[in-house]
């Protein structure tokens, strides 16, 4: 089936949710170490923003996990609604850019993040760092997270071929879904 023909299956639904609930759970995970919020963050959990790379099905994954994770861990209203949709808008670029290497795959996070946190900490959380080291921290933590840990994960699923081998079961063609 071509990609352009390509529609969503049941397939997709539980990538998706299964990006989502990872996102959730490694968010918590670096919430016990107080990197999930703040001027200086590395959520373990935008490593999985390397995942439009491999499967459209991703993109909303990511955008609900990082929705869900926000309101589960406290933050304010905006932040909830402003991060979701930085995350999208990373994973909708990274999804574009899946033909070329990982590690830039996974710039665009970085630089939604370090557009639109930055604001939402100064007007929301009222940080009162220097913004351009606000920005500055906050794209380090995002390039520790996406571009090293998730440059590694799709490194490591591209070795395993382990989207190659999981959709060729799945979206063949020859499903009945």
């Amino acid at each position: 089936m071509s990609e352009a023909g390509r529609r969503f299956k049941t397939v997709d639904i539980v990538y998706g949710a299964a990006t989502a609930g990872l996102y959730i759970a490694l968010t918590y995970v670096s919430q016990i170490f107080g990197l999930a919020s703040g001027a200086i963050q590395v959520r373990l959990s935008e490593a999985l923003c390397v995942l439009p790379v491999f499967t459209p099905a991703a993109v909303p994954g990511l955008t609900v996990g990082c929705l869900l994770a926000n309101l589960f861990t406290g933050c304010a209203l905006p932040d909830v609604f402003l991060g979701s949709f930085a995350t999208l808008l990373g994973a909708v670029f990274t999804y574009l850019l899946r033909r070329t290497n990982v590690f830039v795959a996974a710039i665009p996070p970085v630089i939604a993040n370090a557009l639109i946190v930055p604001p939402v900490l100064v007007l929301v959380y009222h940080e009162t760092m220097a913004y351009p080291l606000i920005v500055l921290t906050v794209a380090i933590g995002e390039i520790l997270s996406c571009v090293v840990l998730g440059g590694l994960l799709g490194l490591a699923i591209k070795k395993r071929s382990i989207f190659t081998k999981l959709f060729r079961r799945g979206n063949d063609g020859n499903d009945k879904d």
